[in-house]
């Protein structure tokens, strides 16, 4: 059963440092290759937005509130997407879910568009003042 696990969560001052990954398993070579990944979050009491993306070709894009602290990458080959957070905010705190986005899609503002999402559990990110 193809599935998306997030990990590297945890509490961190502000100022501080995470790496959010993303496993994806169950996906051949060539499905994996096809997504548009990403990563989103929600806060208590706030909707999911999106966080970042990255598209087949490589391309990213951010959302405002995290562009020159976060950075998306991920490993093709092993199938892994990471979120690496510097400079964290209090405002950062949030859950962080991992989400694989198909057919038709395209990047814009911190996201991926498209005509499906499949999503990970999350992984809690707690950014203390």
């Amino acid at each position: 059963q193809a599935q998306l696990v997030e990990s590297g969560g945890g509490s961190v001052q502000a100022g501080g440092s995470l790496r959010l990954s993303c496993a994806a398993s169950g996906y051949t070579y060539s499905t994996y290759g096809s997504y548009c990944m990403g990563w989103f979050r929600q806060a208590p009491e706030k909707e999911r937005e999106g966080v970042a993306g990255i598209g087949r070709d490589g391309s990213t894009t951010y959302a405002d509130s995290v562009k020159g602290r976060f950075t998306i990458s991920q490993d093709n080959a092993k199938k892994i997407l990471y979120l690496q957070m510097n400079s964290l905010k209090p405002e950062d705190t949030a859950m962080y879910y991992c989400a694989a986005t198909w057919a038709g899609t395209y990047l814009k503002n911190g996201r991926c568009y498209g005509s499906g999402r499949y999503w990970g559990q999350g992984t809690q990110v707690t950014v203390s003042s």
